[in-house]
């Protein structure tokens, strides 16, 4: 097994063996829908809660859902059956966050933020955000949760919590503004999971029963599959937490188990370089900092690599 901490399947500093991590995921799958094929393409994906995979297999995909964590797995399954969501660590801290929120300034609280989620003007969305919810309380309380030695850094386990940037009350604060600024809130299931904790008016049940799941690291799968057996991966954020050996690994791995010519779509909190967003900017969950999607050469160095931009 490789060394990766989602290993241990928790993500809260603390003893005991694997927990539910996810209830949901945080990712816009719009991103891998419109780089892959319109159907047909062997994928491989993180199993987390499901949404990924049960998306691409609805676009008529051949999905595979990889996860090291047992309990996510069976989560997962139990989702792509149609079964109810649940709550999951990540949606632990975010109701706590919610709450104290709502409770200190009147607009986080149920019907003033359900008329911003509501909005489909992205212009009306940027004027709210900017004169109304990115408020003096707001970012006092955000400084005081996700700065060093915040709420944030003491809850996570240490090797996920030096992923978040340092200043990540403010990358927050500019990753949300960027997002009802350029995307419309009335039909952005991500924006309300995040902002209040509910599914999009309308939103159905998943169902991907055909989904293949995997209980395995995604490095372990992708070296046991076979070379060029995947037309695509995406990898989530696997890359957020685990060191350089892992990456090295992974690298490796993906350029044995994917065609030349295939798409690999990875995502980080990480801050990005100075190109700017790119990828990250189309992403309507609002949470990451890099989006990376290229499309694999036929050099195995990866010099040959085209870096599809948006």
């Amino acid at each position: 097994m490789s060394g990766t901490p989602w290993a241990r399947g928790r993500i809260i500093s603390g003893s005991g063996g694997p927990r539910l991590l996810f209830g949901r995921m945080y990712e816009d799958c719009g991103i891998e829908l419109g780089v892959l094929p319109s159907a047909g393409a062997r994928v491989l994906c993180i199993a987390s809660a499901g949404d990924t995979a049960a998306a691409l297999q609805q676009a008529g995909h051949d999905v595979t859902a990889v996860d090291v964590n047992p309990v996510q797995l069976a989560y997962a399954r139990d989702r792509l059956a149609g079964r109810t969501t649940t709550e999951g660590s990540a949606e632990t801290l975010m109701r706590l966050g919610r709450g104290t929120a709502g409770a200190l300034l009147p607009t986080w609280r149920g019907p003033a933020l359900r008329a911003f989620l509501a909005l489909d003007d992205p212009a009306e969305q940027a004027r709210r955000w900017r004169t109304a919810l990115d408020s003096p309380g707001l970012r006092r309380l955000m400084r005081l949760a996700l700065r060093p030695g915040g709420a944030l850094a003491v809850a996570l386990r240490p090797s996920f919590a030096q992923v978040v940037p340092a200043r990540f009350d403010e990358v927050l604060r500019r990753r949300l503004g960027r997002t009802v600024a350029g995307h419309a809130n009335a039909c952005n299931p991500w924006m309300w999971w995040l902002l209040a904790g509910v599914d999009l008016p309308g939103t159905q049940p998943l169902f991907a029963p055909d989904v293949r799941l995997v209980h395995a690291d995604v490095v372990d799968a992708l070296e046991q599959a076979p070379r060029a057996g995947y037309d695509a991966v995406t990898l989530s954020n696997v890359l957020d937490g685990p060191g350089p050996a892992f990456a090295g690994r992974l690298r490796a791995a993906v350029r044995r188990a994917v065609r030349p010519g295939g798409i690999v779509v990875l995502r980080s909190f990480r801050e990005p370089t100075a190109t700017g967003p790119g990828w990250a900017a189309q992403d309507r969950s609002a949470l990451w900092g890099v989006v990376r999607v290229a499309r694999l050469g036929a050099d195995p160095s990866g010099a040959e690599d085209e870096r599809i931009d948006p």
